[in-house]
């Protein structure tokens, strides 16, 4: 059974978002920003309510600015999904979920140590240079199902 439906086209922009965020982070870090854009489009709670599509999820604007950074800027976002990233977003869909990111909804790149808190959430762990954190317990128990 799969995560999440997606379609191919689904699979080609998520697999872009993977690469230009963690592309520096090798496989298991895109893996890791997988984890992140599929649960935010279980989870329906917090920042994420009313995601149903991997487009509606990367192209999400907060507070006046896209979630991604990638998107934001742009500059690496735009390059084409190569099959490696494409099998790995198939992965996270289908499947695939592991810790720290396992139930993160947010991730980023501080540049210095991991803040115990994110957004008032707790960090859960870190993946070289990204640092991820999953929402508090009874926030948003979609995240746990999905």
């Amino acid at each position: 059974m799969t995560r999440a439906k997606y379609t191919s086209s689904d699979v080609d922009l998520m697999a872009r978002m993977m690469r230009a965020e963690a592309e520096g982070e090798g496989q298991q870090g895109m893996l890791y920003v997988g984890n992140v854009i599929v649960n935010r489009l279980v989870a329906n709670c917090l920042d994420f309510k009313g995601l149903r599509t991997i487009p509606q999820v990367i192209y999400q604007v907060q507070g006046g600015n896209y979630s991604f950074e990638a998107v934001q800027k742009g500059n690496v976002f735009y390059q084409r999904a190569r099959g490696i990233e494409r099998r790995l977003a198939e992965q996270n869909l289908k499947h695939w979920r592991q810790h720290p990111a396992r139930y993160a909804l947010w991730y980023f790149n501080p540049y210095a140590p991991c803040p115990p808190t994110w957004y008032d959430q707790p960090h859960t762990g870190q993946f070289k240079d990204h640092c991820f954190y999953e929402p508090k317990p009874g926030t948003c128990d979609s995240v746990y199902r999905g």
